[in-house]
């Protein structure tokens, strides 16, 4: 060995290259795992710290601003359901305000109630020249009992049965008109349109054949006809709409006759029954 080679000093560790370590070394399985479980390691415990942060922002905000209440508004208001109150609430329901049910119609005008008009169709005649008509069933029923007073020598004069409202028009306003009288006055003697029992069909005037001078007026009360009426009608299901003081103020007319033969004609007058005087 020379004198250079004894005097050259062996490398530090620090000034070794790639080239200079054993082959053998660098290629070590162990080092190389070694490094990559040390990368590992330093992997999962950012990760821990990232999810730990966000723990953290997490619960400040719940503390701070609620933004994550535990339970929805949606889940309470299933949980826990709010009365419901509505503005009409302090108004009284149709069943206990009479009033809200109250018909447009008024139940009475002038002391006469209100009725419907009889359809066309169920009207048939019970005159030769078709100029009174009444409801099928009321007029088979007065013939029945047209014949059974004829029968005895007593002729019935049928003076109006069936009207529509255009008649009941004239009827009520124009005579009121020709003969200068308020309508209480008027009402008295006769309905307002579409408060008549003649619309329905069931009501008939009845004169005396034998005695036309009384026929419309309350003298017709001393007639053979009335005092047959006033004995045989309710046989055939008649009856006077309105007798002395009768309980809707209408004036007596011993000539006015109404049908209550069937469950339709007595529900059309039960009201005019059951008023009170």
């Amino acid at each position: 060995m020379d004198n250079a080679s004894l005097s050259r000093k062996p490398p530090q560790a620090s000034e070794l290259v790639a080239d200079e370590i054993p082959e053998a070394v660098r290629d070590h399985p162990y080092l190389e795992a070694g490094q990559s479980q040390s990368k590992k390691k330093g992997l999962i415990w950012k990760l821990l710290g990232l999810a730990a942060l966000a723990c953290g922002v997490s619960i400040w905000l719940h503390l701070n601003f609620n933004l994550f209440p535990a339970t929805s508004q949606a889940e309470q208001t299933q949980q826990n359901p709010a009365p419901v109150s509505s503005p009409s609430a302090s108004v009284a329901s149709p069943a206990t305000n009479p009033k809200a049910t109250a018909p447009a119609t008024p139940e009475n005008l002038l002391g006469h109630l209100p009725y419907p008009e009889a359809p066309a169709k169920d009207l048939v005649s019970v005159t030769p020249d078709g100029s009174v008509k009444l409801r099928t069933s009321a007029a088979a029923k007065y013939q029945e009992m047209a014949n059974a007073a004829a029968a005895s020598g007593i002729y019935f004069a049928p003076i109006s049965g069936f009207r529509s409202l255009q008649d009941q028009q004239h009827v009520f306003f124009d005579v009121k008109a020709e003969r200068r009288q308020n309508a209480s006055k008027r009402a008295e003697v006769s309905a307002p349109p579409g408060y008549s029992e003649h619309h329905t069909g069931y009501a008939i005037d009845i004169g005396d054949g034998s005695a036309p001078e009384h026929n419309l007026s309350p003298s017709f009360e001393n007639t053979e006809a009335f005092k047959w009426l006033e004995a045989n009608a309710v046989a055939f299901s008649f009856e006077m709409s309105f007798p002395k003081n009768n309980r809707q103020g209408v004036s007596y007319e011993p000539w006015h006759w109404r049908f209550v033969g069937d469950k339709q004609s007595l529900e059309t007058f039960y009201k005019a029954h059951s008023m009170k005087k």
